[in-house]
């Protein structure tokens, strides 16, 4: 599985993310313009030393990422219809969050309607912490596939 960031903006979020990564065995793909650098001590503190056991990948597009994959991919938003967890998950799916400032660019919602999901949350609430959500997503999708 892989955990892709379109246009991450805070590193203590990344680096948050790169630490549920490695515990779980997942891939990352950061997708650029990022808020930050991949030098940022932020980023480094929050990771840690989880960097070294996580395969991180950097794309210029999120387009350029879902050409590429080779599995199925699901997009995470809070404007999403569907559940998270009505999804059967496969070991090759991409999970892809949006930017914390600026969530998913809209002309994914208008190519990929069908592959939006979301964590369900009260009503009237703004929405989780990026970290937070990977963590539920990944953590989610992990449970189906028996933690393998």
């Amino acid at each position: 599985m892989k955990v892709v960031l379109v246009q991450p903006q805070i590193p203590q979020n990344t680096g948050n993310i790169v630490r549920t990564c490695a515990v779980t065995g997942c891939d990352l793909i950061l997708v650029r313009p990022l808020g930050f650098s991949v030098n940022d001590r932020w980023l480094k503190r929050a990771g840690l030393d989880y960097w070294e056991g996580v395969k991180v990948e950097m794309a210029d597009s999120i387009d350029a990422v879902l050409e590429s994959a080779k599995g199925r991919f699901y997009f995470f938003s809070s404007k999403a219809k569907q559940r998270y967890t009505d999804v059967i998950y496969q070991p090759e799916d991409l999970l892809i969050f949006g930017s914390e400032t600026s969530g998913l660019p809209p002309h994914l919602f208008e190519t990929y309607p069908e592959q939006f999901v979301q964590i369900p949350m009260l009503e009237n609430v703004r929405c989780l912490n990026l970290a937070t959500s990977v963590g539920i997503a990944v953590y989610g999708a992990w449970h189906q596939l028996g933690f393998k």
